[in-house]
């Protein structure tokens, strides 16, 4: 029998604890340092410049928002297959903001001062309200996560496909 009264052990915490970091965190750091060294002695030098990190860093970025959006749904044991289709199609919606919507239907021009952020609110709604919309049906109709976001994947593909007629749109915005 252990007494109710007497003091708990003292857990000291680590370095990265007492920082408020995840371990795991240094870990893939590290392996981005490493894969960027290995890469750079494949290719002669060539690979560690300024602009290679930044492109890449830049197009890491998308995947880890998705990334940690998907963290909502697969704790809750479900799996989202439209994910990538739902990214696709705020991509779009924010393209053809820049470039048609904004330029050309409201007359602000190109490279005006608010272009960037009204098109990041406008991609920000689009995801917001396609998303309540698939968590609607999978929480208030009960259908299965997979159905909706298979069904989804589908849908929001040919959206983004429809609105930008299967072309790359540009020239975008400066900032």
């Amino acid at each position: 029998m252990t007494d109710a009264s007497a003091p708990l052990p003292v857990v000291e915490k680590s370095f990265f604890q007492k920082l408020g970091l995840d371990a795991r965190l240094l870990g893939m750091v590290g392996a981005f340092i490493i894969l960027c060294v290995v890469f750079d002695l494949i290719t002669g030098g060539r690979f560690l410049t300024p602009r290679n990190i930044f492109k890449l860093t830049i197009q890491t970025v998308s995947v880890a928002i998705m990334a940690c959006g998907m963290v909502f749904i697969i704790v809750n044991r479900h799996i989202d297959l439209s994910v990538g289709a739902l990214l696709a199609t705020c991509s779009a919606v924010m393209a053809m903001t820049q470039t048609e919507i904004l330029p050309e239907m409201l007359g602000l021009g190109l490279n005006h001062p608010a272009t960037w952020i009204v098109t990041i609110l406008v991609g920000l709604v689009t995801g917001a309200v396609i998303g309540g919309f698939q968590g609607w049906l999978i929480g208030y109709l009960a259908i299965p996560a997979f159905i909706v976001t298979l069904g989804g994947f589908l849908v929001w593909r040919n959206v983004a496909w429809f609105l930008t007629n299967g072309a790359t749109i540009g020239p975008l915005d400066s900032t």
